[in-house]
């Protein structure tokens, strides 16, 4: 029996959330307001000017959080770690690594973000966990957050010290946009269930991703499908495939500049899955 799982409700919000990038303000700090949050000194005189660094070229990881007390934010964790990424995307400030997508759209004010009211799409997840964190850190977000940056790229830190007194640390992680230099362009990829012997010079035995292009009318309708199943001699950046379970998937198809000898290309790097399902078990031959 199938199990499908279409989620283009969530990839609908999840765009609405995350939208096209546009550059953020710069506009100076106009006077301090005592009711505003400030930079931890200490943070202050180490970091970099925020204005240095283009938020929206990474991701940024949530590597620590404490609250005002310096007591770590225990919602925040995920099995011990921190899951939580931060991407600023145009005005829109977009949360993963809960349940849910979560975003608000944000402005930047000297060194303040002013962050708006949370969105949230409306996924449930077996773990209420995951749950949980979706609303800690729309709580922690909301309002107005401190925020300076610490070292440079490829390698830089984001401080945000909240409303509440709070302090994230998250490190930064270069956007595939960033790595690659360009916007790329959008496709999807219907992912077979199963990976299948591909020709390979060097690797005997060699299975490759078995794939064909999908496409969707503006409503997010599917289309007559009408690519050919092909492989796909290289990996999609931030896919795992799991045997059995058929994907399809939205990437970000780039150009690679100046690519090694045999190597491709073009790369291919996870957006996000649109529709998954169950795949019954081959027939034994």
């Amino acid at each position: 029996m199938k199990n499908q799982r279409p989620v283009f409700l969530a990839a609908a919000l999840s765009s609405v959330l995350l939208a096209a990038c546009a550059a953020p303000s710069t506009s100076a700090d106009k006077g301090a307001d005592p009711a505003k949050p400030k930079v931890d000194a200490t943070i202050k005189n180490d970091a970099a000017p925020a204005a240095r660094i283009n938020l929206r070229g990474f991701t940024w990881n949530l590597d620590s959080a404490v609250d005002a007390a310096g007591k770590p934010i225990a919602l925040l964790q995920r099995e011990g770690k921190y899951g939580l990424k931060l991407s600023f995307v145009g005005d829109n400030l977009g949360v993963s690594g809960g349940c849910n997508h979560v975003g608000a759209g944000f402005k930047l004010d000297g060194d303040r973000l002013h962050v708006g009211d949370f969105r949230t799409t409306l996924m449930a997840c077996q773990d209420a966990r995951l749950m949980q964190m979706d609303s800690a850190i729309a709580e922690q977000l909301k309002g107005d957050v401190a925020y300076a940056v610490e070292g440079q790229p490829p390698n830089p830190r984001l401080l945000l010290t909240t409303a509440a007194g709070a302090k994230l640390v998250l490190s930064g992680e270069p956007t595939a946009e960033t790595r690659y230099g360009s916007a790329g362009t959008t496709e999807f990829l219907e992912v077979d269930s199963q990976l299948r012997e591909c020709p390979h010079p060097l690797m005997p035995n060699h299975k490759c991703l078995w794939v064909r292009e999908r496409k969707y009318d503006d409503n997010g309708v599917a289309l007559k499908t009408a690519d050919e199943w092909h492989f796909l001699y290289q990996d999609i950046e931030g896919y795992q495939h799991e045997a059995g379970i058929r994907n399809v998937v939205r990437v970000k198809k780039f150009d690679v500049k100046n690519p090694p000898a045999d190597a491709p290309s073009v790369a291919y790097v996870l957006d996000m899955v649109v529709e998954s399902e169950a795949a019954p078990a081959p027939k034994a031959k």
